[in-house]
């Protein structure tokens, strides 16, 4: 076989990242967009000894498990990868997904992996968006999003996945943009004003925040803007976001405030929090509040123990634990996240928590070897590329009863489970998938490991 050939596969199961895997002679192909089931003419685009990668040219023959997108263009975004997969079938993938890599990566043999908890309804579950702007061939400037692995943007206002007052804020700014003559930023000539616009919305309070990412420092008739946006019901928070640098960062340092107030309230459970422009704060509220009241299940809080929660972020699981443990600690790399933490905790009135600034690898070995600090409960909810062989090797050290991590990455996932349960101290007791992003590949975890004291 040999680029550019056009071959028949059946798909008969899917990969990590959502693509459809068929064989032709037992010979691997990778085709996006495609299913378990699916019958498709294909056109192979990068050969391997052992497998290739190819593109859907022609379906031949749906597979039973396909449903229609509600996305209006869903292959050419590419942010959906299993849209057109029945949402069982998802759920079902995304179990099997967790289970595989626990197994192959974790050495786990048999993985007590629980079905994932799935949505009722699952679009419009995603209250923060990041849209780019830019010009389209004819010179018409566009919003929407990125194609898949470019910077070259697929123009859509209305996500499926996203809040539907996307699409009337970004309207707005488009009609504003052309009839004041603003020109959007230019990647290449580094010139331009507008790069993106960050919508954000509160479901349990129904507030929403716009903040503009501009390559200057002031936007022109930017009043005349704001009294348009704040005839949207919800309209709480107009920013600028000063962002000069030419990089592919989305947001810069600096927060301008235009009109209303710079964050806005959201809760999970009777937990408010107030999140700002720059805050990390997970993306499909409803889900969020499975994900935690299953770590708090796991975390077995008697309201005498002391937790630990390490990449603590604006402190979101660690004030979800808080009225159930005696004392709670949270380390935050980023200085915004831990200010943020503090004051949400003040404005839940929890005085039992403490967040310490700097990273984990370096903040818990500090604590515990300098300080003796001792922990009944360790909570991790690190970043995709797992927890740091130093945190690893500090838990093990300070053998609390339970260790309780939250993984948006099975892989990596799996590998540092097999590093804590190496020696049999620990035992992988629970994993409970959590369906916090339908439609795509992803998929996040809580893992409950219990200490054989």
């Amino acid at each position: 076989m040999k680029k550019n050939d056009l071959v028949e596969v059946t798909i008969e199961s899917m990969g990590s990242a959502g693509e459809g895997i068929g064989k032709i002679d037992g010979y691997p192909l990778f085709v996006k967009d495609t299913f378990p089931g699916d019958r498709a003419r294909v056109s192979l685009t990068k050969v391997k000894k052992t497998y290739a990668f190819a593109r859907l040219v022609e379906l031949l023959e749906p597979s039973p498990d396909r449903e229609e997108p509600r996305c209006a263009q869903p292959r050419r975004c590419g942010g959906c990868q299993i849209q057109g997969l029945s949402y069982e079938k998802q759920l079902l993938y995304k179990e099997e997904k967790v289970r595989e890599d626990l197994k192959r990566l974790g050495g786990f043999a048999e993985p007590p992996v629980n079905p994932v908890l799935g949505m009722d309804e699952p679009y419009r579950y995603r209250n923060k968006a990041q849209f780019p702007f830019g010009k389209d061939k004819e010179g018409r400037i566009v919003t929407g999003f990125y194609a898949g692995r470019t910077h070259s943007i697929v123009p859509e206002t209305d996500c499926a996945l996203g809040i539907e007052e996307n699409q009337t804020i970004l309207n707005m700014i488009l009609n504003f943009m052309n009839e004041n003559h603003i020109e959007p930023y230019d990647e290449n000539t580094g010139k331009g004003l507008l790069r993106h616009a960050l919508i954000r919305k509160g479901f349990a309070t129904g507030e929403l925040m716009v903040s503009l990412v501009i390559n200057g420092r002031k936007f022109p008739q930017i009043e005349k803007l704001a009294d348009c946006l704040f005839t949207i019901p919800g309209m709480t928070s107009l920013t600028l976001n000063v962002n000069q640098k030419n990089t592919n960062v989305i947001l810069g340092d600096e927060i301008i405030p235009v009109r209303g107030q710079t964050c806005i309230t959201d809760k999970i459970g009777d937990i408010s929090y107030q999140i700002s422009p720059l805050s990390f704060y997970q993306v499909n509220p409803v889900q969020t509040e499975k994900l935690y009241r299953t770590a708090l299940e796991y975390a077995g809080l008697t309201g005498q123990e002391t937790v630990w929660e390490l990449y603590c972020g604006i402190g979101t699981i660690s004030l979800f634990l808080a009225r159930s443990a005696k004392k709670v600690y949270g380390v935050e790399i980023v200085p915004q996240a831990v200010e943020d933490a503090k004051h949400n905790a003040e404005l839940n009135g929890i005085s039992n928590v403490e967040f310490y600034l700097g990273k984990a690898e370096e903040v818990l070995p500090e604590r515990y070897e300098k300080e003796g600090i001792l922990a009944d409960v360790i909570v991790i909810d690190p970043p995709r590329k797992g927890c740091d062989s130093a945190c690893l090797t500090t838990m093990l050290a300070m053998a609390p009863e339970r260790i309780v991590y939250v993984s948006c990455d099975p892989a990596t996932f799996a590998r540092d489970l097999k590093i804590l349960c190496a020696d049999g101290r620990y035992e992988l007791t629970r994993v409970q998938p959590v369906d916090m992003f339908p439609q795509t590949a992803g998929v996040e975890n809580v893992g409950l490991l219990v200490c054989r004291k």
